[in-house]
């Protein structure tokens, strides 16, 4: 909503100046009455048809189309580097010498927008900012002092999104259920498309594959409750799951409430690469198994299960294979035929969409998947998850995934470039560090490192400007160590020393740098003040033979 408060204040003359009037708006003060903003604007947002159907263009229409109009400023802009990012309809021209030691291809590359202008690079930014359309330019990044470096908590939503979303918010708002009058039906094909992106994304195979939830964790726990107590039902000596200890909390509290109903749950100890051995979920299948539930990638480590083999194996064993990938959807590629998934949990605002809306995918087989209600009521999404839909978070939803679908392969060489950037760059100036998890099965926008001898909440402390996490989101404000990096074999005191690093879309190389100065700063400080990390340097080069020496153990 703030977006939408400051684009009030612009005194719009062409939309299609709106974001770059956004971005030199310095005061946000001022701002007060949204209410305005609609009774202003609804008049050019809307023409009504011979047919008194609603047409509609959203007042932000044009507003990442950068590369035109120079009378007003836009190219100019350009030309001075204001904006970090920017993609066109042309090509993008990129100093091949300058940036030839970068693993990503430095060759002019055609991106497709809607946008019918088509503008230049400035060949002055790095190539990893040649990327999407932002509205953050990094002038401003460099002003706040203040870097968003968590991703795996939360991502920024794209304002391409927003864009689909808002006619949604504003005068399209009907229920998709409505199906006697316009309104509904418009409200209902927003929803169908949203789950044919979706679809699209994934490589299913039919729109009622896709059940809107309110997030990952309902997902989650309509998979695991549903499908064990219907089949439960039907077959009392069915009561077994197969699960692992490094699963989100979200399924590990959902399957020890499952074991209080009597349910026979086996926790997998993955190898030190955070893998969970195929031998181990084989010999672990009974014949009252009823289904198995595996992360695709972990939140805490970022580390990719072998989900193509795992669900091989539940196909051959005939269960079923649930997969939680709010962590993976558009972020790695993820084709549910081809890897034989059942179930699989997907979160909004983990893929640069809106928070408060997810999805649980339910293959369509013979025999027919079957599962149990959590939520009772109107019979929405076939009776599965009753209540009315929020269509404006599953357009949004729907249109982060059509997003992630065209960007997946250019934000994974993104990220992958910043995993490498800070890996070498601390590898290089700190000792005793630790990076957690296989280094080569992973997506690389997650990060865990541990910085012996300091104190993980103490070093996060140092770095208040720097929004990063000690673990996952949902277990942070406890102090005990993460259960991810004990189940790796990762002693409690290293654990201790452990932070999350989260790279995404937006994510700017200047940040990166910032980031890789102040840890090495903040770490060698902390340790100049920790007398274990003194003992050890004396241990390994002793001055005399009189200083006592420290076993670790």
């Amino acid at each position: 909503m703030k977006f939408l408060q400051i684009i009030k204040h612009l005194k719009l003359q062409n939309k299609k100046n709106a974001l770059d009037n956004f971005v030199n708006c310095r005061t946000y003060e001022h701002i007060s009455n949204i209410n305005k903003l609609f009774l202003n604007n609804f008049s050019s947002t809307k023409e009504h048809s011979e047919h008194g159907q609603v047409k509609h263009e959203n007042f932000l229409n044009n507003t990442l189309q950068y590369g035109e109009n120079s009378q007003n400023g836009s190219t100019n802009n350009l030309k001075n580097g204001k904006y970090n990012m920017y993609v066109s309809e042309g090509n993008v021209n990129i100093n091949e010498e300058k940036y030839k030691d970068n693993n990503i291809s430095s060759n002019n590359t055609q991106y497709n927008n809607n946008s019918s202008n088509s503008g230049i690079l400035n060949d002055e930014g790095p190539l990893w900012k040649e990327h999407i359309d932002d509205v953050v330019n990094e002038n401003k990044k460099k002003k706040m002092n203040r870097f968003y470096l968590d991703s795996q908590a939360t991502t920024m939503i794209d304002p391409r999104v927003l864009d689909k979303m808002l006619p949604y918010m504003t005068y399209i708002y009907g229920n998709a259920h409505s199906r006697n009058h316009f309104f509904g039906w418009e409200s209902e094909k927003a929803v169908e498309d949203a789950r044919t992106n979706l679809l699209n994304l994934i490589n299913g195979k039919n729109n009622k594959e896709i059940i809107f939830t309110s997030g990952a964790t309902e997902s989650n726990n309509l998979a695991l409750i549903g499908i064990c107590t219907y089949y439960n039902k039907l077959n009392k000596q069915k009561n077994h799951i197969i699960t692992s200890q490094i699963e989100h909390k979200c399924i590990l509290q959902t399957c020890r409430f499952l074991q209080t109903k009597g349910f026979e749950v086996t926790y997998l100890k993955p190898d030190t690469n955070g893998l969970v051995k195929l031998d181990d979920i084989k010999n672990s299948i009974k014949d009252n198994t009823i289904m198995a539930s595996f992360i695709f990638v972990n939140n805490e480590i970022g580390v990719i299960q072998d989900i193509e083999n795992i669900g091989n194996l539940c196909k051959e064993k005939n269960i079923l294979f649930h997969t939680d990938a709010s962590q993976a959807a558009g972020k790695v590629p993820i084709d549910v035929q081809k890897m034989n998934i059942d179930l699989m949990s997907m979160s909004g605002h983990k893929l640069y969409g809106p928070k408060g809306i997810g999805a649980l995918y339910i293959k369509r087989k013979k025999p027919n998947i079957r599962l149990n209600a959590l939520i009772h009521g109107g019979g929405q999404e076939r009776g599965l998850r009753s209540g009315t839909l929020p269509t404006h978070l599953i357009v949004g939803f729907g249109e982060a995934a059509k997003v992630c679908s065209l960007e997946m392969n250019r934000d994974e060489k993104k990220v992958r470039y910043f995993f490498n950037y800070v890996k070498d760059y601390l590898t290089k100036h700190l000792d005793y560090i630790v990076f957690n998890g296989c280094q080569i099965n992973r997506y690389y926008g997650n990060m865990n490192i541990s910085f012996l001898f300091v104190e993980g909440e103490s070093l996060l402390m140092s770095l208040n400007e720097i929004a990063l996490s000690s673990g996952s989101a949902c277990t942070s404000s406890t102090l005990e160590p993460s259960y991810v990096l004990r189940s790796i074999g990762i002693s409690e005191d290293i654990a201790h020393t452990s932070i999350r690093i989260g790279f995404n879309r937006f994510t700017t190389f200047f940040e990166v740098q910032q980031l890789c100065i102040n840890l090495v700063k903040s770490v060698e400080r902390l340790r100049s003040i920790s007398p274990l990390y003194e003992m050890e340097l004396e241990k390994k080069n002793p001055s005399n033979d009189d200083i006592p020496k420290f076993i670790w153990t």
